[in-house]
């Protein structure tokens, strides 16, 4: 798949039902997240409010990812994985190109995130990091234990473009 080419489709896949593209997701969390963030920030300091965040929205995005799991008939593989893209790609949400999808790897470049983009345009750019980015490698982890993912860059973080490069490891890393 290449940057003009559309995820596959949602179908009959269980998994997606009853499931909000990402991005509005996403768009939706940080409005109720910016208010108790800055409150937060006044009370405990940047560092700490931070941190409470970080920690908070990693929690969220494994469990997020469990839930995923349990709703994938047959169990999780790396194809499977693959799948659950539509809904991060919706409503245009990422400009993707795919290097490799095997059942073992699944390497992609994002050139354009309207993640980072509404972050910012919400003024919330300082920690779009912690809203969306941090929770790639864990949810990835709550869906399927032995999926790992390898990101140098982001988008968010300045750089050019992401880079996605997930594997499926033959056991759960451990730690």
């Amino acid at each position: 798949m290449n940057e003009t080419e559309k995820p596959a489709e949602q179908g009959d896949n269980p998994v997606f039902d009853g499931e909000i593209g990402i991005l509005a997701r996403r768009r939706i969390e940080a409005g109720i997240i910016a208010p108790i963030y800055e409150e937060m920030r006044e009370r405990l300091g940047e560092e700490m409010a931070q941190s409470i965040l970080d920690q908070a929205i990693r929690k969220a995005a494994i469990a997020a990812g469990q839930s995923f799991a349990a709703k994938t008939p047959g169990g999780t593989s790396l194809r499977s994985f693959q799948e659950l893209q539509a809904l991060w790609t919706q409503d245009d949400a990422l400009v993707i190109e795919v290097v490799k999808a095997t059942d073992t790897e699944f390497d992609y470049n994002v050139h354009r995130c309207r993640y980072a983009e509404t972050y910012r345009e919400m003024g919330l750019g300082k920690i779009g990091h912690l809203l969306s980015c941090n929770r790639d490698g864990v949810f990835c982890t709550g869906y399927d234990p032995r999926i790992t993912l390898e990101r140098t860059q982001t988008i968010m973080g300045g750089a050019t473009h992401c880079n996605f490069r997930y594997t499926l490891q033959q056991e759960p890393k451990v730690g």
